[in-house]
């Protein structure tokens, strides 16, 4: 056999970071203080700085293999763990701060953190959970403020930092080494630690770069709403890094009229978050249409949960906003999948290109896909048969830290999602439940998201939450949790006459429950475990009938 003579360059989170001082120095990295201050520095600063983290940290012992944990909101310091404890060896931990105490606890452990990075005003939720983790050393705080008081037992990230040389003696490094831990939310048993190398890492970040993907460029102003705690922000700070782009940090304010108000002010063209982020983002539009100048933003990327297809029409309808439809996991670093409408359907009529772009798309390049009946055999992308998502690929995750979970993981060398998906003849597939959500009537399955954007399209109709209620015949039946906009009106029978015409007449909610907010998960999607938990005797209640 004939044998490749290429180099072998090795993967790793340091080569971006030195790309970045080589090539971007004088490009700006923007973070927004708790008090919406505005601070800017320079990839060339970012640098400097993280050379003074890395030799900080190896003076307190930090060595290959060891965990650093931060417990922080989106701003630069968390960027310089992102990149430095990496790139010394180490590997960073982000701790997902909408977690219960006692969860955070069980991580940190779990990790064996042997380093705590917390912003200053989250000192009050790491001690809640402080005396819990046996293995951490040190914990260093990072002033939320210029100016900010601290005790003589605390380490100050800056005064750790100051005296430091700005230059580190970065190791090469084996590609496959750990770069970052992160932790899957738990709604199912305890949280899963997911193990992300420095090969997948740069590999994810690469392909998020191409203009069929994400398409993150130079000449992009990216951000970031999507925490840094969760899923590594779906990779962006890596990729932004990599190809040299603007970064603007929103910090811990998340609001609609923050966002808009930084987007407008800082000129971005690429966002990223959650539906229901971007579901409150599109209400205050329609309230104060023209009020912010977004003719810079050329994407939204909407990933986490299904985005209802009335709020990527609603974007592209009202406020000429485009969005971008992805799909991904903890376990998959995390881009699986993403929407765009393939050329050759670029003709289509406008339903089409819309049902392409409300899809979660089809697997972006060196993912694959396929699903699979409860039998396990593989199933026809015919578009209509419903199966549970499996996919594989380098930044798909073989097994868990810890060697849990192994169930997740197929004899064949595929992740199995516990997403129910139908994937139709061009690859586009379109979840329709997850497989501990899925609707199961009779024997049949009821796709809970299909009713949520049916009723999402409702003029009144802010969020929706489809989920199985107890029945006494037919063992499950839907019901529906529903926010109403502000000062908008809807009865049970107009939300059912809204949407009959779509569905199967057994798929219709028996009956609708009206709540001011939906209950959430630590990462924004809809909480179905604490709906049913709520409301799953409801039916048996009202006295279910045929």
């Amino acid at each position: 056999m004939l044998a490749g003579r290429m180099m072998d360059f090795p993967l790793t989170l340091t080569h971006f970071l030195e790309r970045a001082r080589t090539f971007f120095g004088r490009n700006e990295i923007v973070s927004r203080l708790p008090d919406k201050t505005l601070v800017r520095s320079t990839y060339a600063d970012f640098h400097r700085r993280t050379g003074k983290l890395a030799n900080a940290l190896s003076r307190l012992g930090v060595g290959q293999g060891d965990r650093v944990a931060t417990l922080s909101w989106n701003h630069q310091r968390h960027l310089e763990v992102y990149l430095g404890a990496p790139a010394m060896g180490a590997v960073v931990h982000t701790l997902n701060l909408r977690l219960h105490p006692n969860e955070l606890g069980y991580i940190a452990n779990h990790a064996e953190d042997k380093v705590v990075v917390v912003d200053r005003s989250l000192l009050p939720l790491f001690r809640k959970f402080a005396d819990q983790v046996r293995s951490v050393r040190h914990v260093i705080v990072i002033p939320d403020l210029p100016g900010d008081t601290k005790t003589s037992a605390e380490i100050d990230y800056e005064e750790l930092i100051a005296p430091e040389k700005d230059e580190f003696a970065w190791p090469t490094l084996d590609e496959r080494s750990a770069a970052m831990i992160c932790y899957t939310s738990g709604t199912t048993g305890n949280p899963k630690g997911v193990v992300y190398s420095h090969r997948s890492t740069v590999l994810h970040s690469l392909v998020s770069c191409m203009a069929d993907t994400i398409g993150v460029r130079e000449g992009d102003t990216v951000l970031p709403v999507v925490p840094m705690f969760h899923a590594a922000a779906w990779g962006l700070p890596y990729s932004a890094i990599a190809a040299g782009s603007r970064i603007v940090f929103p910090g811990p304010h998340l609001d609609p009229q923050s966002l808009l108000d930084l987007m407008a002010a800082e000129k971005v063209t690429l966002a990223a978050g959650v539906p229901t982020i971007w579901l409150g983002i599109l209400q205050l539009l329609d309230q104060h249409p023209g009020k912010w100048d977004l003719s810079t933003v050329r994407s939204m990327v909407i990933g986490g949960s299904a985005a209802p297809p009335s709020l990527i029409d609603g974007f592209k309808a009202r406020h000429d906003l485009d969005v971008t439809h992805a799909w991904g996991m903890t376990e998959t670093n995390p881009l699986g999948t993403l929407a765009r409408v393939k050329n050759g359907l670029s003709g289509s009529d406008d339903a089409t290109k819309l049902g392409c772009k409300a899809s979660q798309g089809y697997a972006v390049p060196f993912v694959e896909q396929r699903h699979v009946g409860e039998d396990g055999a593989v199933l026809p992308w015919d578009g209509e048969t419903m199966g549970e998502l499996e996919v594989r690929g380098p930044w798909v995750a073989s097994s868990y830290f810890g060697a849990e979970g192994a169930d997740r993981f197929t004899e064949d060398g595929w992740f199995k999602t516990g997403d129910v998906v139908t994937i139709d003849h061009e690859g586009y597939l379109r979840i329709t439940d997850r497989s501990k959500d899925v609707i199961k009537s009779g024997g049949e399955w009821i796709s809970s998201v299909a009713l949520e954007n049916a009723l999402m399209s409702h003029p009144a109709v802010l969020e929706a939450a489809v989920f199985a209620a107890r029945h006494p015949k037919w063992t499950e039946r839907p019901l529906a949790a529903i926010v109403l906009k502000e000062g908008k009106t809807a009865t049970k029978e107009e939300l059912s006459a809204h949407i009959e015409a779509k569905f199967a007449k057994f798929w219709l909610p028996d009956d609708y429950v009206f709540m001011a907010q939906i209950p959430r998960t630590s990462t924004g999607k809809f909480l179905k475990t604490k709906l049913r938990e709520l409301h799953g005797d409801h039916l048996e209640k009202q006295g279910a009938s045929d």
